[in-house]
């Protein structure tokens, strides 16, 4: 890990993170949930906020996606996603579903600065993002897709929009120090 310029768990808890949280609603596979937590470790995000039913850590099925990211990654667990949004409404973050519905923003024309603090719900595989949910978030990102399945896999859906999010603020905040 040292050749690939990698850091240790205890670097990793105590750097600098980026402002997001991946709030998982009631997944079922606790392999998603292990998949979200590597992306979660590869693009230094704040923490991942687990509700209701959703597989947490120690689990063998998270660990086995997970590949250790499950001890490096900050999480928290929520028995509702009422009491994980009204937690992050207080620290200041903006909501929103990942979620196709009217009015939903196509993540391409989402913008970001770089140092807002967003958070992300990613909900069940089925069922997607409970309605609820839905309407105390600030809006919906929509992934647009031009096949002809209209859903993504919960993990791969994960790495698209968080990438997307981290890729915005990192070039504001290149563009504000370069500037």
């Amino acid at each position: 890990m040292e050749e690939l310029g990698r850091m240790s768990v205890e670097e990793f808890r105590h750097s600098p993170k980026i402002p997001i949280v991946a709030v998982l609603e009631n997944i079922r596979s606790a392999y998603n949930v292990g998949s979200v937590f590597r992306t979660a470790d590869a693009f230094l995000l704040e923490a991942i906020y687990i509700v209701g039913y959703s597989a947490r850590p120690p689990h063998k099925e998270i660990r086995k996606t997970a590949l250790g990211a499950e001890e490096s990654v900050t999480w928290k667990h929520f028995h509702t996603t009422t009491q994980a949004l009204e937690a992050l409404e207080a620290e200041g973050y903006t909501v929103y579903a990942v979620e196709q519905a009217e009015g939903s923003i196509p993540l391409h024309e989402l913008t970001i600065g770089s140092e807002e603090k967003i958070a992300v719900v990613f909900g069940n595989e089925v069922t997607g993002v409970e309605q609820s949910t839905i309407n105390r978030c600030a809006g919906c990102i929509e992934i647009p897709q031009l096949g002809m399945k209209h859903s993504l896999n919960i993990a791969t859906a994960a790495g698209v929009v968080l990438w997307e999010l981290v890729r915005q603020g990192l070039l504001e905040k290149n563009s504000n120090q370069a500037g």
